[in-house]
């Protein structure tokens, strides 16, 4: 069993089965303390199943799950006074006022009136929600919304935050405010486990990812690592006339691997062509030489690493049947 100090979540072996869908098939990861984890993965794979087991909300047909050092089934109660849990949609209580909310909420934690009180301060503060703190929840946006959710689960300071699709059907502009509180928590030392659907997200918040799919976890490591399972950069060419593309294969030369050139010259609706760059910027110069030299003018050519998307198309498979 891992230290109890240096681990935050710790899965080993986890199934669940409803009926005869197996929604989970011996899982097994761990998050260290202060780090974001972001779980991904297709719908119905088994991220929320995983989120409800860690929250207390499913018991494991088998398998070891802690959380915060408490084990999952024997120490549920201990699991959730650790914990801090928001969904795609804010928990709030629509008519009341974003500090009634975050008031109610600490009384319902156990703090006094006073205490509550100077808390909800404290968060409103934090959450840049002074102005609004007294107007009715239903005159918040959706952003908003998400931030008063957010600010109830930290009145008392949770070791672990469960985020599931937190940015769901936010605007660019609220989708930037929860990612700052997100790297907020994480230099509070909070370690904060994040499904999403948003691979820009996972890549931008993550220290590390997990990806899962039908069920079991299929990739780990951090976003570089998981870019590298792929391959390296690679210098992408698009002719400013497509049918071209023959010429711009002939022109680049053995800068274009066999199995490339036969997939490119295979197909009669490609328009670019993708082609290693093991040297980087040195690739990218020599391959704009030979296309001067042969005359072919671009609409585009540029150096491309890997990015989350493609691993996430390249590694997972058909989505499992859906889990609860």
């Amino acid at each position: 069993m891992p230290s109890r100090r240096e681990t935050a979540v710790y899965v080993s072996g986890v199934r669940k089965t409803f009926g005869k869908v197996e929604a989970l098939r011996g899982i097994s990861f761990q998050a260290d303390r202060g780090t974001v984890l972001g779980i991904l993965g297709p719908n119905g794979a088994g991220k929320t199943t995983t989120v409800k087991i860690l929250s207390t909300l499913l018991r494991p047909d088998s398998g070891t799950a802690t959380v915060a050092g408490h084990d999952v089934i024997r120490h549920a109660a201990d699991v959730r006074r650790s914990i801090m849990m928001t969904g795609q949609y804010a928990a709030v209580d629509v008519t009341m006022t974003g500090r009634e909310n975050i008031v109610l909420f600490g009384r319902l934690m156990g703090l006094g009136k006073r205490h509550a009180r100077r808390r909800a301060d404290e968060l409103l503060e934090q959450f840049d929600l002074v102005e609004a703190s007294d107007r009715s929840i239903k005159e918040y946006s959706g952003g908003m919304r998400r931030r008063v959710d957010l600010a109830c689960g930290l009145v008392v300071r949770p070791e672990v935050v469960f985020l599931d699709e937190p940015t769901t059907g936010l605007d660019p502009r609220s989708r930037q405010t929860i990612w700052n509180l997100v790297a907020n928590l994480r230099e509070q030392r909070i370690t904060v486990l994040l499904t999403t659907q948003y691979l820009e997200e996972a890549d931008l918040l993550s220290d590390n990812i997990i990806v899962i799919d039908h069920g079991t976890v299929i990739a780990e490591g951090s976003a570089d690592q998981l870019k590298a399972m792929i391959g390296g950069s690679y210098c992408d060419v698009v002719p400013l006339h497509p049918q071209e593309l023959a010429r711009t294969v002939a022109a680049l030369g053995d800068l274009v691997p066999a199995s490339v050139s036969a997939e490119v010259l295979g197909s009669e609706s490609r328009d670019h062509i993708s082609i290693p760059a093991p040297y980087g910027p040195a690739t990218l110069a020599e391959a704009l030489r030979r296309l001067d030299a042969a005359g072919i003018a671009l609409t585009d050519i540029g150096l491309r690493r890997p990015s989350l998307d493609d691993v996430f198309l390249n590694i997972t498979g058909p989505a499992a049947p859906s889990a609860p």
